[in-house]
């Protein structure tokens, strides 16, 4: 549809993915390396810039591997989501993801046959054929990496900054894909759509009381009953940091933008004053 070809065509251009010609920019060519979503693409590409290239190529995987989570049998749903809990990350679901791949490695680094893996993904109602297609996904993006000659950080998953980096990048990506808790129960605004969504089944924050006001997710389902999945937390001035000032002014008029301008007014002030005083 016409429509369609016109949001993606402006989604590349929110990315930098095109020029002033509307052709491939130098970084849209870089970004067409990889065989991901545009999001995910710029997404690694800045965790270039900020140092988690390892802990953003296992996201990548993760997410466009299917599911790692598994349907539990009737009757055995709280057994499975206390197995869950123990990878859960506070920071949000895309470090869960991390917490669950790294687990899986380290099971499969210290079982001696196949059947070991299958066990103990069982045992914790994980898909072992869903992390094992995430095992050959990061290594086929790193074999990417390399080939055009991108750097890749050393691993560094759990230090303050390291978390930092990692929420850097996904927004660097993902700035179309934030969502507001509008009323402090779960019922996420969308930004760019203004439709309202629920936390996915899955998602870490689900039947929690932790649940943050504002949130970057990674697919919004409308044949999952309107939810949003792999959903982490961030703050908007993290958003205003790093989302490009063209598409923030070309939201819809809501109250999450009234919010988010209130803030850059007041970095803006604070960046005032201090230049005032040096």
């Amino acid at each position: 549809a016409p429509e369609s070809l016109m949001q993606a065509l402006e989604d590349l251009d929110y990315l930098a993915a095109l020029d002033n010609d509307g052709n491939l920019s130098e970084f849209g060519i870089i970004m067409s390396e990889f065989p991901l979503d545009p999001q995910l693409s710029k997404s690694i590409l800045a965790s270039c810039e900020f140092e988690c290239v390892d802990e953003m190529l296992t996201i990548a995987a993760m997410v466009t591997a299917p599911t790692c989570f598994s349907r539990a049998p009737p009757g055995t749903e709280e057994i499975a989501l206390t197995c869950w809990r123990k990878f859960s990350h506070p920071a949000g679901d895309h470090f869960t993801l991390i917490n669950v791949f790294n687990a899986f490695k380290e099971a499969s680094g210290n079982s001696t046959k196949q059947c070991d893996d299958e066990k103990w993904c069982r045992d914790y109602f994980l898909s072992c054929s869903a992390l094992r297609m995430a095992e050959t996904i990061k290594a086929e993006l790193v074999e990417i990496m390399r080939r055009i000659e991108l750097p890749i950080s050393e691993p560094d998953f759990g230090s303050e900054e390291n978390i930092l980096n990692i929420k850097k990048s996904l927004i660097s990506g993902y700035f179309m894909h934030i969502a507001r808790d509008v009323d402090g129960s779960g019922n996420y605004l969308m930004l760019t759509h203004r439709q309202v969504a629920q936390l996915h089944p899955f998602s870490s924050y689900y039947n929690t009381r932790r649940i943050p006001e504002w949130v970057l997710f990674h697919e919004f389902s409308v044949s999952e009953d309107n939810t949003i999945r792999v959903v982490s937390k961030i703050s908007p001035e993290l958003f205003v940091e790093l989302t490009p000032q063209y598409y923030f002014t070309n939201l819809p008029p809501s109250e999450s933008k009234d919010m988010l301008q209130e803030v850059i007014n007041h970095l803006s002030s604070v960046s005032t004053m201090k230049e005032q005083k040096a």
